[in-house]
């Protein structure tokens, strides 16, 4: 009896979606140890803004899962690397957040250069989300970054630390984006 491939993703695209989906599950532990480590040092606000973002991380590794099912490809679940260390300090950890999105960019320009090469638009279209999501990732990893370095970096004192942790408790999780403001919503 015959078969028919239903896929609508080549093996190669199936292939980097699903490491792309593991990348995205990692992230998200990543800053869920790293909301946990800010808990434990007293920093709420900061803690409570890592989980909030571990929980969009794994969104993200959730669209992936719906369009490779969509497409009619295979969803492969592997385990997840754990986490690197603890941050060292507050500092370094908009640091260690911010080269994590860098590098996750990276992944996604690799999957649109892939897609593209494949001309597999319906991917190439997917993953325009995917482009903006990380123009607003890397935007807010590196406003953290900018704050601290203001407060004084590794040397901020107690009462900036305070500050910052206290902005971050009610803040939102993305930066706007340039191209979405309008004369009437700058």
């Amino acid at each position: 009896m015959f078969i028919m491939d239903t896929s609508r993703l080549s093996k190669t695209i199936e292939k980097a979606l699903n490491a792309q989906m593991t990348k995205e599950a990692h992230a998200a532990q990543v800053y869920l140890s790293y909301a946990a480590w800010a808990a434990d040092k007293g920093f709420d606000g900061v803690a409570n803004f890592l989980f909030r973002h571990s929980g969009e991380e794994r969104n993200h590794m959730m669209k992936i899962v719906e369009y490779i099912l969509q497409r009619n490809g295979k969803v492969t679940v592997i385990a997840i690397p754990a986490p690197d260390a603890d941050p060292a300090s507050l500092n370094n950890c908009f640091e260690k957040v911010f080269a994590s999105e860098v590098e996750n960019t990276k992944e996604i320009y690799n999957l649109v250069d892939l897609s593209l090469e494949e001309k597999d638009w319906a991917t190439w279209n997917f993953m325009q989300w995917f482009v903006k999501e990380q123009i607003e990732e890397e935007s807010l990893a590196l406003s953290l970054m900018s704050k601290i370095r203001i407060a004084g970096g590794d040397k901020a004192s107690g009462d900036a630390l305070y500050n910052i942790d206290r902005d971050l408790a009610n803040a939102p999780d993305d930066a706007p984006s340039a191209e979405d403001a309008t004369t009437a919503n700058p």
